[in-house]
């Protein structure tokens, strides 16, 4: 009590925490508090106040209510108790208070109408519910009335009343025919408000016996109908017909035809009305007007506008409708009917009442023994509303006295409450249209603190996101709320946290040092509890590779990746979506651990794509846009305008990009009358541009095709255009690529290109070709062809040049004047052979030969050129004779020179030389003799090395195949290789020319040697050959040097050395045994005896088992080290030997036949430069590379 004034300060939020606590005991968060906790009651559902029921149907009265003890309940009907007890056909559900009325096993509904109230009691106070007035629904007949036909004149106005019997609630009214068909309504025929059918004007087609009117109850499900209506309508022409039949010819007859008149009202009647409608209601006004046009219906508001978003028109305009009506929706609405004769206007003037509608409702109270508190029951509506207050549904002013109390008007103070002060109160609003009722209870609970949320509950957050530990909890005071971390923490303070009424702890921005222990503690004046609750932060979900915008083409496949990197405790699901939306269900998308695949991609699959990855704490998401692109459609509509002789305007419209930009428009077009069906290519214009001026041929039967273009290539062509002919004209061209080029001797071909159809300009198309020889003072000789591309012109001179010139006619005219071309009379062979023919001799493989020219009109055509003829007679070193290849060089133009190139050395040409022009070539000149001098020999044709011993090698040699003059002697250079493939000091021995084989002798044993060996004339030496041997180590070993396979390598080697390890173990096992039972084995002996020389080597010293040597001078050669067993060396690549060189390739040669070339192979590179490689391994070879 000594903290009075801060503990009325904080009432507010106590009270809003409490309610908060005590509206949440609808969830069973802490079930020992739902036991113990007291709350007076509080009516949770009621049947409406306005309840109309099927009286066929039981009839059923709700009444729920909740609170602490469980509330009972008791029903009032018409003001007085209704003891249910006392009427078999009523019960009450068990632990509740609806009443069910048992209409179906003999009640009836009509007994129970009335007035109906409950209430829920308990020891805390009582609630009531609403006055429900109970009333059965009903569906009467229609009376039966004797209904007369309609007989009406076309064009006057019609009712058709519809009268349904009053039922509850009313029914809804449409009108039908026989058939069940709605009869159809405009403007002209509908329906009103009140169910009848007007007509502004009848029409012979409105003529029929079965307008009938249809009552709907949907309440009880029924219809009924009324009986059927006649109308027949008279038209003008049948009622004058059926007049002049009754009256004679001297009678006055004919009735007035249809004439139009201006609009009346039918309904409402008179200038003006009233309409009175309540707030929040659906306010309908409306007007039905007779008139001969049909009138046409418009609404105002006098004074004002009609509010927008809430006025509809309905029934063709003929009503007005506004949803949701406040008081600002009084006022004057005028409506206008007008036709063509006039207007008629009816002004309703609406008035908008109001029933109670509530400010401030009353709101439970939780309070604390001597505190204070308030309840505020504030209402509105027009007429104001009275406000009278209930105790536990007793007026006020009548129920028992508490001094805490206080009435002020719609406000109750209560102050220095204490328990008994509990009770509900009733809060009652009405006026003349309706009333209001709320219950709101005062709970005074003195109890000490109870925290709700659950014993170290567990909270996971995300770091860098905030953290909410709950803390709820109920105490009546309020309790204060203090948070620890940890076990032995202080009480947590400062601006990195966040406190808040209801006892959560927030902390706005986790890290994983926020992890941890949080104990909240709740205290007041009766007491003190404290919980605690876990906190884990949890490293956030995130994206690391996301996916990215894509375009593709259609039909093509695409993926999007979608690589996630979360907290490990943490399972993440991908889900993709497709423009917010689920995939489609297609089996084109594939969807893989970190990525979406669409297979043969369409252009529905145009859109954005968006990786989501849910984690039970955190969600990220990532989207791309999926871009299909593809041709574009074909252009359409195209038009042609501004057509004229010579040009024409065509445009179109583009089709569909398919989200590529195009980026040009191909016109082409066909020429119907020349070549239909061939399309030819006109012009190309930006795709900017949708028209275009294109130019024309006169003749020519157009019609145009428009293409489209963008990066991905060309659409299908459009549709074709109408077709276009134009007039036909003189041709504008001449025939291009005219030519006078004879085929024989005699004569002079004419030929030229032919125009297209198109560039005929007219029908006819013919040529005139006309001729004279050039320089010749001769007259045009011309004649006039077909449509041809040549013409002959016989009895020429040989090869005369003439000038040419063929002009383009048609039935209307000639082309310009051509162009002159010079042409020639046909070719003959050249008379006479070249002259002075002249050779020198340059080299061993190039000769220079020179000529006089022929006199040019001996040539008798075009000078082509030269041709040599040039063959090898025979080699001057082997005096044989070989088959004779002669060769052709050809120099083009009027030369006198050329250049022989490979020619061999030492050897006996012969020559001719010949003039050539078109028709061929001429007689040839004497032949002319020279020889070439010696060059240097090719290498010698093979080196073998035969017969290896301790110190001496065998060599034996071929000679040069191209020796290229006389062998002066062979020179051969040798040099030892070390194990270290260094090259040794090299020796040279010259040999004379007619010797094919050496002996070295005085070698090193067990040596690696490499030999060169050339050819020499009295030129020079020739190209080198070389090989690579080894002198063997021992007469009588089987191991020679010259092999180099590391026999280790081999499989019988492998097996034999397996089964002579096997072999020795088992003399090893078998001498074990011997010496363990006294015994002795001769291992020595045995070994000795059956020792196998290749496979065993003894030591030389004793005799003995040896070892395979790892010294230096026995390493096993290296790779590349290879001599055959018949000790003759082919070349062969290798890694160790000296570089292969292989023959030179062909000289090339200028036009002219220069020589630009060398006629030589590859050098053998010095000696010192590396050793050569040879033979591939054999068995034998293998061996070596023990010894």
């Amino acid at each position: 009590m000594m903290k009075k004034k801060s503990i009325y300060a904080s009432r507010a939020s106590l009270v809003l925490i409490l309610c908060q606590v005590i509206s949440a005991l609808d969830v069973p968060l802490d079930s020992k508090l739902l036991e113990e906790l007291l709350q007076p009651p509080t009516i949770t559902q009621q049947s409406p106040k306005d309840y109309i029921v099927d009286p066929r149907e039981n009839i059923v009265i709700q009444c729920e209510a909740k609170g602490k003890p469980p509330p009972s309940f008791s029903w009032t009907r018409n003001g007085t108790h209704f003891d249910i007890d006392k009427d078999a056909q009523v019960t009450m559900k068990p632990n509740s208070g609806t009443l069910v009325v048992n209409i179906m096993n003999g009640g009836k509904a009509e007994a129970y109408e009335g007035v109906y109230q409950c209430t829920a009691r308990n020891e805390r106070g009582a609630a009531i519910s609403n006055n429900i007035v109970i009333r059965p629904s009903r569906s009467p007949l229609w009376t039966k009335e004797k209904l007369e036909p309609n007989q009406v004149r076309e064009g006057d106005s019609l009712v058709l009343h519809c009268r349904p019997p009053v039922g509850l609630p009313p029914p809804i009214i449409f009108w039908m025919d026989n058939a069940f068909q709605r009869l159809p309504q405009s403007e002209r025929v509908s329906q009103g408000l009140n169910g009848d059918l007007y007509f502004s004007n009848v029409q012979p087609e409105d003529t029929r016996e079965d307008y009938i009117c249809y009552a709907r109850f949907n309440h009880t499900q029924t219809i009924q109908q009324k009986q059927p209506i006649s109308v027949k309508v008279f038209s003008m022409d049948s009622l004058n017909d059926t007049i002049a039949a009754n009256l004679s010819d001297t009678d006055i007859y004919g009735a007035k035809p249809v004439t139009e008149r201006p609009p009346v009202l039918l309904t409402p009647t008179g200038s003006t009305s009233t309409k009175v409608e309540l707030r929040g209601n659906v306010l309908l006004l409306e007007c039905i007007a007779a008139g001969l046009p049909t009138p046409v219906i418009r609404w105002i508001k006098e004074g004002g506008e009609l509010p927008a978003n809430r006025t509809f028109f309905e029934n063709f305009k003929k009503t007005l409708k506004i949803i949701d009506v406040s008081e600002a929706d009084s006022g004057n609405y005028k409506c206008i009917a007008r036709n063509t004769l006039g207007s008629a206007h009816h002004v309703i003037s609406v008035t908008v009442k109001a029933a109670p509608y509530w400010i401030t409702a009353p709101r439970n109270l939780v309070l604390s023994p001597g505190e204070h508190g308030t309840l505020i029951c504030r209402a509105n509506g027009n007429p104001k509303p009275n406000i009278s207050w209930l105790a536990n549904g007793v007026p006020i002013a009548i129920a028992p006295e508490d001094p805490s109390r206080k009435v002020d008007g719609d406000t109750i103070i209560f102050s220095h409450v204490q328990e008994r002060s509990s009770a509900v109160y009733q809060c009652n609003a009405s006026n003349e249209y309706g009333y209001l009722l709320a219950n709101a209870f005062v709970n005074v609970l003195a109890e000490p603190p109870r925290i709700l949320t659950p014993v170290n509950k567990l909270y996971q957050v995300i770091a860098d996101s905030p953290a909410l530990l709950d803390c709820a909890y109920f105490g009546s005071p309020k309790p204060e709320i203090e948070w620890f971390k940890g076990v032995k923490g202080s009480i947590l303070r400062g601006n990195e946290y966040v406190f808040h009424d209801n006892g959560t702890l927030e902390i706005p921005v986790a890290q994983k040092d926020s992890a941890g222990t949080y104990t909240c503690v709740a205290r007041n004046e009766l007491g003190k509890t404290q919980n605690e609750v876990q906190l884990e932060v949890k490293d956030p979900t995130m994206i690391i590779k996301q996916p990215e915008y894509q375009v593709i083409q259609r039909y093509g496949q695409v993926s999007f990746e979608c690589i996630i990197k979360h907290d490990s405790t943490l399972l993440p699901t991908i889900i993709w979506l497709k423009d917010n939306d689920e995939l489609p269900d297609d089996e084109r998308f594939l969807v893989g651990k970190d990525n979406l695949t669409i297979m043969n991609v369409t252009d529905k699959d145009d859109g954005t794509y968006t990786c989501i990855v849910n984690t039970t704490l955190d969600s990220v998401s990532a989207s791309a846009v999926l871009t299909v692109v593809a041709r574009p459609n074909p252009p359409f509509d195209l038009e042609l305008t501004g057509q004229l002789e010579r040009s024409i305007e065509l445009s179109w419209i583009p089709g569909d990009e398919n989200n590529s930009p195009i980026i040009s428009f191909v016109i082409e077009y066909e020429d119907g009358l020349h070549e239909p069906g061939v399309w030819h290519y006109q012009t190309e214009v930006p795709g900017s541009q949708t028209t275009v001026q294109l130019k024309l041929s006169p003749y020519v039967n157009y019609s145009f095709r428009v293409i489209a273009v963008n990066e991905i290539g060309r659409s299908q062509p459009s549709e074709p255009s109408e077709q276009y002919l134009t007039k036909s004209a003189n041709p504008d061209e001449n025939p291009s690529n005219v030519q006078g080029i004879g085929s024989e001797p005699d004569n002079l071909v004419i030929t030229w290109e032919s125009l297209k159809g198109f560039q005929s300009n007219g029908p006819g198309l013919q040529y005139k070709v006309s001729w004279r020889q050039k320089d010749v003072d001769d007259e045009w000789t011309s004649v006039i062809v077909a449509n041809v591309s040549k013409y002959i012109v016989s009895g020429t001179p040989t090869f005369v040049p003439y000038e040419i010139k063929v002009q383009a006619l048609n039935d209307l005219g000639y082309a310009p004047e051509p162009s002159e071309v010079i042409g020639h009379s046909g070719e003959d062979l050249p008379m006479v052979a070249p002259g002075n023919v002249q050779v020198y001799v340059i080299n061993s493989t190039l000769a220079k030969v020179h000529w006089d020219p022929v006199p040019l009109k001996t040539v008798r055509g075009h000078l082509q050129g030269y041709k040599v003829y040039y063959w090898k007679v025979q080699s001057l070193s082997r005096r044989s004779r070989r088959h004779v290849e002669k060769k052709i060089l050809t120099f083009r133009g009027n030369k006198t020179f050329g250049m022989l190139p490979g020619l061999e050395p030492y050897s006996s040409y012969k020559l001719n030389v010949r003039v050539v022009n078109g028709k061929g070539e001429g007689p040839a000149s004497p032949d002319k003799v020279f020889k070439t001098p010696e060059g240097v020999p090719s290498s010698p044709s093979f080196l073998k090395i035969t017969n290896p011993t301790l110190d001496s090698l065998t060599l034996e040699w071929g000679s040069p195949t191209h020796p290229n003059g006389v062998l002066t002697s062979y020179v051969l250079k040798f040099q030892p290789i070390n194990n270290t493939h260094e090259l040794g000091p090299l020796v040279e021995i010259r040999i004379p020319a007619n010797e094919s084989s050496l002996i070295l002798k005085n070698l090193n044993y067990s040596t690696r040697y490499k030999f060169y060996i050339n050819a020499q004339t009295s030129v020079g030496s020739g190209s080198q050959i070389t090989e690579e041997a080894v002198t063997i180590m021992d007469e009588g070993k089987m191991a020679m040097a010259s092999r180099q396979v590391d026999i280790a390598t081999q499989g019988w080697f492998i097996g034999l050395m397996c089964a002579v390890a096997l072999l020795i173990l088992i003399l090893l096992i078998v001498c074990f045994i011997r010496r363990n039972k006294g015994g002795k084995y001769p291992v020595k002996e045995k070994e000795d005896a059956h020792a196998d020389p290749e496979i065993q080597p003894m030591k030389e010293d004793d005799g003995t088992f040896g070892e395979y040597s790892d010294a230096e001078d026995h390493k096993p050669l290296k790779k590349g080290s290879r001599t055959p067993s018949d000790r003759t060396v082919k070349k062969e690549d290798s890694d160790d030997s000296l570089v292969d060189y292989g023959e030179g390739v062909n000289g090339q040669f200028n036009e002219d036949g220069s020589f630009i070339g060398q006629y030589s192979g590859k050098k053998e590179k010095e000696p010192a430069e590396g050793n050569e490689s040879s033979e591939a391994p054999s068995p034998v070879n293998a061996m070596n590379s023990f010894v």
